[in-house]
C-alpha cells in the first residue's frame, strides 16, 4: 500500500473521530447556546475535552499501531500483548487525567471519592483501549495488504524466473554438442552410442515433463544429473575428469527441480583443461533433510564477465531466495583459479 494511501487512511479515521466527538459536545448546552464553530473549536482542543479524549486517543492509536504491533502481534505473543495492552491504556489514562488537574485544576480529591476518581480511570483506559485496538487493526490491515503485494511481486517474478528457467533447461550448446558426440560416436561404437541417446532422450523428457511441478523426488534430480555428467564426458578421454559422488539416503526427499544444474554447467563451461585430473568435482551429501551441494572447478583464465549460467548469478540467487527463503545457504568463493560452490538446503516444510 502506498504510504499516501496510508496516510489518507489515519486522516479519514481521525476526521472521523473528530466529527463523532463534535457531535456529543454539540448536544451540551454550553456549547450548542453559543451557535459557533469557533466556540466548538475552543471546547475541543483548548479546554480538557482535548487533554482527555484526543491527545490520549492520539497517544494510545500510535503506540499501539507503532510498537505493540510489532513487538508483540506480529511475533504471535497474545498474552503479553493483552497485559502490555492494558497496562499501557492505565497509564496513558492516569497521565492524561493528571495533566488535565494540573492544567484545568477539574479533578478535587478533597470531593471525589476514591472509588469515583478509579471509575474515571477505568472509563478513559477502555477509551484509550478502543482507540488501540482500531490501531492494531489498521496496522494490521496494512500490513496483510503490504504482503499480498509482495506475494503478487514474488509470484510475478517467480513465474520470471521459471519462464528464464524452462528456455535454458534446453540449453541449445550442450544438445548440439551431445547431438554431435553421439552421431561421431554411432560409427565407432553403436551400441554405446545409443545408451547416450537414451539418456539425452530422458533427459529432455524429464525436463519437458517432471519439472513442471512444484518439486521432484531428489533422487530423479540426481539421475538427471548423473546424465548430464555422463553426456559432458563424452567429450574427453580422459576418465578422471570429473569426480562426481552422491552421499547419504535420498529416498523420500523432495527439492525444487533443475537447482544444482546451473552450477554444473558453469562449471563444465570453464572448467577447459580436459585432460587435468578433478578439473570438476562435485559432491552431494544427504543428511536426512539437508542436502549439501558442493561444485569445484579449476580454470585457465579467469573470465571478466564472471559467473555465467543458463539462468546468471542473479537470477539463481532470487530463485533460491523465493524457493528456500531461510531454508538454503549459498557460498561462492573463488580462489587459486579455482570456482567454488557450496549450496546447503532444508527441504523440510517446517
Amino acid at each position: 500500500m502506498k504510504k499516501s494511501s496510508i496516510v489518507l487512511l489515519h486522516i479519514g479515521y481521525w476526521v472521523l473521530y473528530l466529527l463523532l466527538l463534535s457531535t456529543f459536545m454539540m448536544a451540551l448546552p454550553h456549547v450548542y447556546e453559543a451557535h459557533s464553530l469557533s466556540r466548538l473549536g475552543r471546547v475541543l482542543f483548548f479546554s480538557p475535552i482535548f487533554v482527555r479524549f484526543i491527545l490520549p486517543s492520539v497517544i494510545s492509536f500510535y503506540l499501539f499501531y507503532l510498537f505493540l504491533f510489532p513487538i508483540f502481534l506480529q511475533r504471535k505473543k497474545i498474552i503479553a500483548l493483552i497485559f502490555s495492552s492494558i497496562l499501557v491504556a492505565i497509564v496513558i489514562s492516569l497521565f492524561t487525567l493528571f495533566v488535565a488537574h494540573l492544567l484545568f485544576n477539574k479533578i478535587d480529591t478533597s470531593t471525589f471519592r476514591w472509588v469515583d476518581i478509579l471509575a474515571m480511570v477505568l472509563f478513559f483506559a477502555i477509551l484509550n483501549m478502543v482507540h488501540g485496538v482500531i490501531g492494531l487493526v489498521l496496522k494490521g490491515f496494512t500490513s496483510w495488504y503490504a504482503d499480498i503485494q509482495l506475494k503478487e511481486q514474488l509470484n510475478k517474478k517467480n513465474y520470471e524466473m521459471e519462464l528464464a528457467l524452462v528456455k535454458s533447461q534446453l540449453n541449445p550448446h550442450f544438445l548440439f554438442n551431445s547431438i554431435n558426440n553421439i552421431d561421431v560416436l554411432i560409427e565407432k561404437d553403436a551400441a554405446k552410442a545409443s545408451m547416450y541417446l537414451n539418456k539425452l532422450s530422458e533427459m529432455i523428457r524429464f525436463m519437458l515433463y517432471e519439472t513442471k511441478t512444484e518439486k521432484v523426488p531428489l533422487a530423479k534430480e540426481l539421475d538427471y544429473i548423473e546424465k548430464y555428467i555422463a553426456l559432458q564426458k563424452i567429450r574427453t578421454s580422459n576418465p578422471n575428469y570429473i569426480s562426481y559422488s552422491v552421499e547419504g539416503t535420498v529416498d523420500g526427499i523432495f527439492m525444487a527441480s533443475m537447482i544444482f544444474i546451473p552450477f554444473l554447467e558453469n562449471a563444465f563451461k570453464y572448467a577447459e583443461n580436459k585432460k587435468e585430473e578433478n578439473a570438476i568435482v562435485v559432491n552431494i551429501l544427504v543428511e536426512g533433510s539437508k542436502i549439501n551441494f558442493t561444485c569445484k572447478n579449476k580454470y585457465l583464465k579467469k573470465d571478466n564477465d564472471g559467473f555465467h549460467t543458463g539462468l546468471g548469478n542473479d537470477l539463481i540467487q532470487k530463485r533460491l531466495a523465493l524457493l528456500y527463503a531461510n531454508k538454503h545457504v549459498l557460498q561462492i568463493t573463488d580462489n587459486d583459479n579455482t570456482y567454488c560452490v557450496a549450496l546447503t538446503l532444508y527441504t523440510h516444510d517446517n
